[in-house]
């Protein structure tokens, strides 16, 4: 994924997806679910391309279920204060 390599892009392509969703009436429960399987899915198989990449992966890898909904949970937010 192009978009990982750099921090902001992948911000902005984060946000662009959850107004996405927004706007089809998916709900705000739905959305952090689906991050934080977004989360499962880079944490276990996409190499880290950055700083923050890394200690996002750092702190997902450190993190129990409850943490990790709640990291996905605030990226979510982080993206939409971002745009």
């Amino acid at each position: 994924m192009d978009v990982l390599n750099n921090w902001e892009r992948w911000k902005e392509f984060l946000g662009n997806q959850v107004d996405k969703a927004q706007a089809m009436g998916i709900s705000q429960e739905r959305i952090t679910e689906v991050a934080t399987k977004m989360g499962d899915y880079l944490a276990s198989k996409i190499d880290p391309k950055n700083e923050q990449e890394r200690l996002l992966k750092d702190l997902w890898d450190n993190a129990n279920e409850e943490e990790q909904h709640t990291l996905a949970s605030l990226m979510v937010k982080m993206t939409e204060k971002a745009h």
